[in-house]
């Protein structure tokens, strides 16, 4: 599949082209013949200069700065010629080919294609490539262009089926490297050199999709429970070093569980669970005994409150 900048520079190539040159010698011709036939009285030097100046016209060629003329004379090649202003011989030289030597695009692809693991794959890449010898492009292959696309899908097919789907979807440095150097060993003989190869897009089916999509999940979902385990493990630790300081420091403890009881009793009417064994363990009781109080009183006062409301 060649690009539309590939087709464009082609039709410029092989389309009509306008030489000034040309015009110039044949409006010259005329109207030299016009002249002597006004001088003459005769109309057969206008005849006569008209046809030198058309069979002149073939002569002068002109080719762009990217160009190079490939000049068959009598079907045998003689050089090449551009860029600039150039001459051929009327009806024994012959332009055969426009060699553009500019950097061209074309993008090919691989459709249904399996990897090496039996998945079948659709394929998207763009070729940069340029012609470095005009002389190999013009008499070694037909047509280069489309040579150089049909040996860049065949490569692509190639490269694709000795690789799995997995380094396919995370090596495509590699996959482009390989591909380039692939190409251009082919397109070499033609005069031909691959400036890179770049990979658009890999479409996969659609049942594929949703398998690797639940197994990304799952291995997500893994992660974050082993990284939950860690913390908790990590917890058990900061606790175990904890109990150790507390159990040589009572004062420490007790500290502890005041400031545990204070942090629970910032919101009016919290309820707090604390085992039996910590009450014994941490001298808790009276500390619980009065903070029982304080939140009884809390809650009557908030009674007491309330009871001139309901009465009104």
């Amino acid at each position: 599949m060649v690009s539309a900048l590939t087709r464009r520079s082609d039709d410029m190539s092989t389309g009509p082209r306008i030489n000034v040159v040309a015009i110039a010698i044949l409006i010259g011709s005329l109207a030299i013949g016009l002249a002597a036939a006004n001088a003459t009285g005769d109309l057969i030097p206008l005849v006569i200069m008209a046809v030198i100046g058309v069979v002149l016209m073939p002569a002068p060629r002109i080719a762009q700065q990217w160009e190079r003329a490939v000049v068959l004379r009598l079907g045998r090649f003689i050089g090449l010629r551009g860029p600039g202003l150039f001459w051929v011989v009327p009806f024994a030289d012959r332009v055969s080919t426009w060699i553009d030597q500019r950097t061209i695009t074309t993008s090919f692809a691989a459709e249904q294609t399996l990897t090496a693991d039996t998945v079948p794959v659709n394929v998207d890449a763009v070729l940069f490539w340029m012609v470095h010898d005009a002389q190999k492009a013009a008499l070694e292959v037909q047509d280069y262009s489309q040579a150089v696309s049909w040996a860049a899908q065949t490569a692509l097919r190639d490269i694709i089926g000795r690789t799995t789907l997995t380094d396919l979807l995370r090596g495509r440095e590699r996959i482009e490297d390989e591909l380039q150097a692939l190409i251009d060993q082919r397109s070499n003989p033609w005069g031909v050199t691959v400036s890179s190869v770049e990979m658009r897009d890999v479409v996969i089916p659609g049942a594929l999709q949703d398998a690797m999509s639940r197994e990304a999940q799952a291995a997500r979902e893994k992660q974050a429970r082993i990284i939950l385990g860690e913390a908790e493990m990590e917890i058990a630790r900061s606790f175990q070093e904890a109990a150790k300081a507390y159990h040589d420091n009572p004062t420490a403890l007790h500290l502890r569980a005041m400031n545990m009881l204070y942090e629970g009793l910032k919101e009016k009417g919290a309820l707090m669970l604390v085992p039996s064994s910590a009450v014994e363990s941490m001298g808790m009781g009276g500390l619980l005994g009065a903070a029982a109080l304080r939140q009884q009183r809390l809650t009557g006062g908030e009674g007491n409150l309330h009871k001139p409301s309901e009465e009104r």
